[in-house]
């Protein structure tokens, strides 16, 4: 399966913590910024992404658990290729939805001119 239908098949299949986080993100509510979820860039495919502000959005579960080193190489390639990375526990996602947004809007303020 090539990455355009993997990411279609991500989106039909979210997570708890990436459904959580989506209800709060679509429709430009955060900042007035557009997000997409699940975005083909280069070889990954992001959990979310604002293009405008070049910002990427992972969330980690049970699987990054054993994966910090291939997670780290990965934000590595994307920030040389001029996105900012910004990672989240999908426990965090779920339980403080608030305190995530206040983390993105943080980063955000970050990583735009």
């Amino acid at each position: 399966m090539d990455r355009i239908g993997r990411a279609r098949e991500l989106r039909s299949f979210q997570t708890l913590a990436e459904r959580t986080l989506w209800q709060r993100l679509r429709g430009r509510k955060l900042a007035g910024l557009k997000f997409r979820r699940q975005v083909p860039i280069d070889r990954y495919i992001a959990d979310f992404a604002c293009l405008e502000a070049r910002l990427i959005v992972e969330l980690d579960g049970p699987v990054h658990e054993d994966r910090y080193e291939q997670d780290e190489q990965r934000a590595d390639l994307l920030r040389s290729l001029g996105w900012h990375v910004v990672r989240f526990d999908n426990e965090v996602v779920i339980t403080e939805p608030g305190r995530v947004l206040d983390g993105i809007l943080a980063e955000l303020g970050r990583s735009t001119p």
